[in-house]
């Protein structure tokens, strides 16, 4: 294993299309439920423990041989908005296709034969870490990080926040990312390696029903900044 391989995976540059995307931001921007850094934290920390928990025990059930079918019929499941599914599908065939290039191999070669239009972004990661040979926790910590990250990062330029404050937010929520990632990991073993009733069913499906109806919303602009 290779420690550098998550600073490259985790890293904002890494081509995979995040950039892209607010995580959410732009919605809450726009309806006033982000106006600085102390509200942006309360968003991150709300994403962190849902979307996050989801993502980043997705991701880890990848690494340790889930199902890739099964494991993205799953997070279907969890993803009511159809704008999300898009954007997590198009998020995912991104990440593939830069991933195809950093880590060529066999397994991400068949995963993008298997899904053309992308398969769920948490799945691919989690597929990709395991390419890289990353851990299961090493994935969980990326798409743990990934969640709170993103929106940090949009807020920047949606309220021309300090970055300063942007970065002391994420600093802030260092140890939640800790017991997220350690709590998804925990079901994803239970989940694949443990035979918990129900498989992947057992797996975490945290709810952000303000996040669905924001990004249905976000959806219909026609003006935005961000993809989703």
């Amino acid at each position: 294993m290779s420690r550098a391989a998550l600073l490259v995976l985790a890293d904002g540059r890494f081509p995979a299309g995040g950039h892209a995307h607010s995580g959410g931001a732009e919605a809450a921007v726009k309806a006033g439920r982000i106006t600085g850094a102390a509200s942006l934290e309360e968003y991150c920390r709300g994403r962190l423990h849902t979307a996050g928990l989801v993502a980043g025990a997705f991701a880890a059930a990848a690494v340790l041989g889930a199902d890739v079918r099964e494991l993205d019929a799953a997070a279907d499941a969890r993803t009511p908005s159809a704008a999300l599914r898009g954007a997590a599908r198009r998020l995912g065939r991104q990440l593939l296709r830069a991933a195809r290039v950093a880590w060529p191999g066999a397994e991400l070669d068949a995963l993008a034969r298997e899904f053309p239009k992308g398969a769920h972004q948490p799945v691919v990661l989690g597929m990709v870490a395991r390419a890289a040979g990353l851990s299961a926790a090493d994935a969980a910590y990326c798409a743990a990080y990934e969640c709170v990250s993103g929106p940090a990062t949009a807020v920047v330029r949606l309220l021309s926040l300090d970055p300063f404050e942007a970065t002391g937010v994420l600093a802030r929520l260092a140890s939640e990312v800790d017991l997220v990632a350690d709590r998804a990991v925990e079901a994803a073993r239970e989940a694949v390696v443990g035979g918990a009733g129900g498989g992947l069913d057992a797996l975490p499906a945290a709810s952000a029903p303000m996040v669905e109806i924001g990004a249905e919303w976000h959806a219909g602009w026609a003006v935005r900044l961000f993809a989703s």
